[in-house]
């Protein structure tokens, strides 16, 4: 029976004994019945009020007598004839009172509670400890309120992403994704549905950048020094942007504006400039930029974006290959950096989230085109206060986080390290998927930022099984855990662990492995 209420978190006492007996019960749910992170309902007056046990302890002096700790959930209505639960919902209007007897939840009450209703949604798994009752994830309240998805390495997160995406893209065979990729893993997963982009065929003109994602590249100093460089580099960007044909065409042109312009005018700006100067002293700033444009067109890793190729007017072109404007069946594109130099990673990660970002801004009267941009290893691009570096990525991202819904930009995260992303980031998400998590800071942060009816559910985040998530938030009806689906070979990244007992067993071709290996790493790859 119900033994004390309070607000969010009440306490109820069990009957030892009627636990046991429940234990052999042929329903494996009724058999759970009153264990942590089991389910318990009471009835108030015509209504069920569905409850989670979070923690159990003996009653002093009793040992058949065990007192819970209980967070609601919510409350369905119930059948006259037959007691049954349905059209459940969230949230309690009228508490119980102390005394009102407590039952076990059946199956049949389970999936009602975890019916998925009329609104759009996709299957990922099914409800743990059940078998047969289906998890759902709602689309539109996943993706209109941003989602993040959390997991030490190891647990599936790579596996559990792909089994998300798949299932969105098998909804919406129109759709437009950009997944950021910065270890290759998810071209694999991909093949069939997903247009793959990396060095070799990303074509990304340098010119998209705006004028801090300049300074990042070209600015090699610090301090007040750095400012006199930046001011010199905005002067020069602008007159370079002005010199070309579609420059010409507008009256007032900004140091952002996305207008193509030749590196080589930018560097014989900044060297007519240079002999403006009297003084020798005066010219270093001039020197240390047109030093830096040289060196970047002639090192061949960076021919992906600052190649000579790339000056046609070609921004169309980009946005329509890499948002899948219009998709063609392929409705994701995944941008895969790992073979970008990791000086400039965050910049060109920058430049494609504030393009998808600029384009929702700038196609506000037209009809809307949403878009999902998903970041793997989001704690690199956003990170926390102590490893700010104050990158532009980590600006832009922040802002989509706390704007982009209102424009039609969704934002996927995914981090094994939530305590390394900027603070505010993960409270903007309004679905929350969590898998195992060992560390405690982690643990914490992702308590921080949960709704407080899925406590209960928190403290068995540690004790999760690898592809088993909790999810709460505004992407499911009500907190639950999930044994996530089986994903086909096929469609799964390229993730897996090495084997050591069997590879470290393989001998033979190492100088040709050795060989081939030093030839690629010479040419970096090209």
């Amino acid at each position: 029976m119900v033994f004390e209420i309070a607000g969010s978190s009440s306490q109820v006492l069990f009957d030892a004994q009627a636990m046991e007996a429940l234990e052999s019960h042929e329903d494996p749910v009724v058999a759970a019945a009153g264990q942590v992170g089991s389910q318990v309902k009471m009835r108030v007056g015509a209504t069920w009020l569905i409850a989670n046990v979070r923690t159990l302890k003996l009653v002093d002096g009793h040992d058949d007598r065990i007192i819970a700790a209980i967070d609601f959930l919510g409350e369905g209505n119930e059948e006259k004839l037959t007691g049954k639960l349905y059209k459940f919902r969230r949230g309690v209007t009228r508490y119980p009172t102390p005394g009102t007897p407590v039952f076990p939840v059946s199956t049949a009450d389970l999936k009602q509670i975890y019916a998925a209703d009329d609104r759009a949604h996709v299957d990922i798994g099914t409800v743990y400890p059940t078998r047969d009752i289906r998890a759902a994830l709602y689309v539109d309240a996943l993706l209109g309120k941003h989602f993040a998805l959390l997991g030490s390495t190891g647990t599936g997160k790579s596996t559990a992403a792909a089994l998300i995406l798949h299932r969105i893209c098998e909804l919406a065979p129109l759709g437009h994704i950009v997944m950021i990729d910065p270890h290759g893993e998810y071209g694999d997963a991909f093949k069939t549905n997903g247009a793959i982009y990396d060095v070799s065929n990303l074509q990304m003109p340098y010119w998209l950048m705006n004028f801090e994602e300049h300074c990042e590249v070209l600015l090699t100093t610090s301090g007040s020094e750095r400012q006199h460089d930046a001011d010199i580099l905005a002067k020069c960007l602008l007159a370079a942007r002005a010199k070309g044909r579609i420059g010409q065409e507008i009256a007032k042109l900004t140091v952002d504006a996305p207008i193509p312009y030749l590196l080589s005018d930018l560097t014989n700006i900044i060297a007519n400039e240079m002999g403006k100067m009297d003084r020798a002293g005066d010219t270093a700033p001039y020197m240390r930029l047109k030093n830096k444009i040289d060196e970047i067109k002639g090192d061949p890793r960076y021919s992906f974006m600052f190649s000579g190729m790339l000056v046609a007017d070609t921004m169309a072109d980009f946005i329509e290959r890499v948002f899948r404007l219009p998709g063609d069946g392929r409705p994701i594109s995944i941008i895969d950096v790992s073979g970008v130099p990791s000086e400039i990673t965050s910049v060109v990660v920058a430049v494609l989230s504030r393009m998808v970002f600029d384009f929702a801004i700038w196609s506000r009267n037209e009809p809307q085109r949403p878009i999902l941009l998903v970041c793997e290893e989001a704690h690199r691009y956003i990170p926390n206060e102590a490893n700010a570096n104050g990158s532009s990525v980590g600006k832009i991202l922040s802002r989509i986080a706390k704007e982009g819904r209102k424009y039609g930009v969704s934002l996927g995260l995914i981090t094994q390290r939530p305590s390394d992303l900027a603070e505010g980031v993960l409270s903007q998400c309004g679905t929350i998927v969590s898998m195992r998590l060992n560390n405690d800071r982690d643990q914490a942060f992702v308590r921080a930022a949960m709704p407080e009816g899925a406590r209960g559910f928190l403290d068995s985040i540690p004790a999760l099984r690898n592809r088993e998530c909790i999810v709460c938030g505004e992407g499911v009806g009500v907190p639950v855990r999930i044994a996530f689906d089986d994903l086909e070979e096929i469609k799964r990244p390229a993730s897996a662990d090495p084997l050591f007992s069997e590879l470290w067993r393989q001998v033979g071709q190492e100088p040709e492995i050795i060989g081939r290996t030093i030839k690629r790493w010479r040419a970096q790859g090209r």
